[in-house]
């Protein structure tokens, strides 16, 4: 069984946080799906992983084309990904299942801790998610550093 790991996003941006957690989460040796709820959002955050630097370069694909089941990193508003991910990545309030969380390695919630709503929404898949018997994180960078802040 999986676990399911929020990131309250209070200092970094997701375009920053993102990357971060999508280098790990290769490096574990993970095919790893991005799910957004907004076509357009998911366009922006695909425009701003290909301008990562060289170095830190991340291979991904936007759903939808003839390679999907070949990327490493999929970005989709589909609740189904083609690249049979290990990891999910839920972004902007997407939905996540806790039948998901059982059946893959790993699932990351992020969310914009200055969003009221994105914070109110995220509470509220924690508890579903935990009433489900989902094990979960949850991480905070308020002081600066990413810090476990609970546990269930």
């Amino acid at each position: 069984m999986g676990a399911v790991y929020f990131y309250h996003l209070t200092r970094q941006p997701l375009e920053q946080t993102l990357p971060v957690l999508l280098d790990k989460a290769r490096k574990a040796g993970w095919e790893i799906a991005v799910r957004g709820t907004d076509p357009a959002r998911m366009d922006w955050l695909d425009e701003k992983l290909w301008l990562s630097p060289e170095d830190g370069f991340l291979p991904h694909g936007r759903a939808g084309g003839p390679h999907d089941a070949a990327q490493p990193i999929l970005l989709t508003t589909e609740a189904h990904s083609a690249n049979d991910p290990a990891c999910v990545m839920g972004v902007d309030g997407a939905a996540i299942d806790p039948d998901e969380v059982a059946a893959l390695e790993r699932v990351c919630i992020l969310f914009d801790g200055n969003d009221s709503e994105a914070v109110q929404y995220a509470r509220g898949q924690w508890k579903t998610l935990t009433d489900a018997g989902c094990t979960a994180q949850y991480w905070s960078e308020e002081s600066g550093r990413w810090e476990k802040k609970a546990e269930a």
